[in-house]
């Protein structure tokens, strides 16, 4: 009776073990800092980006042009952000990432993408049938963008054994929207990263 008492406690206790070690563990950090599990494209890579691309595209001639032949701030919306690599990346995140340098930097004015757009006249639509005259919001008084950026994400993969290589390339460009001109090209902001998978695991 005694054993079968201490092989029931040890079962027990095997147990209580094995549910505690397989409770996840978490830690908070800054979201700022840079985390790269898979070497996957990440918010990181989009932030690091953008900080570096729109400073390289605000400094160039185009702004100070348009600045003084109108006495205005140029202004600029963000268009397609391509996806053309095999990973599924939601490239809306590089999309903000790009508007926030934009308006952050406070040479040009933003105006809302198309799906923001419809949302916001709709409101006004609605406005227009249902609220008082002192407080709607009239059609036809947005803001028209004079240029619009483009852009595209490419990655290349190698790999061999436990050993890959994940190479990603930014490419953006700036079109003034009347003409068809294009005033700005980035240098390609390039990511490289080396991933090494251990040999053996538990």
């Amino acid at each position: 009776m005694k054993t079968i008492l201490i092989r029931f406690s040890v079962c027990l206790l095997s147990i209580g073990l094995v549910s505690c070690s397989s409770d996840p563990k978490i830690t908070r950090i800054d979201p700022s800092e840079t985390t790269d599990l898979s070497g996957s494209w990440n918010d990181s890579d989009a932030r690091k980006v953008s900080e570096t691309v729109i400073p390289d595209c605000l400094s160039h001639p185009w702004v100070q042009d348009h600045t003084r032949e109108t006495g205005k701030k140029p202004v600029v919306v963000v268009g397609t952000i391509r996806n053309k690599t095999y990973e599924h990346i939601t490239t809306d995140t590089f999309v903000n990432d790009l508007q926030r340098a934009l308006v952050n930097a406070g040479t040009v004015s933003v105006v809302a993408r198309d799906d923001i757009k419809a949302q916001l006249r709709q409101e006004k639509y609605d406005q227009a049938n249902f609220v008082s005259e002192e407080t709607m919001k009239e059609m036809g008084k947005e803001i028209g963008a004079d240029f619009m950026l483009f852009g595209s994400i490419n990655a290349i993969q190698d790999q061999i054994k436990g050993k890959k290589t994940m190479f990603y390339q930014i490419d953006l460009e700036l079109i003034d929207i009347e003409t068809n001109e294009k005033v700005w090209l980035s240098q390609p902001a390039k990511i490289k990263k080396i991933i090494k998978r251990p040999k053996f695991g538990l």
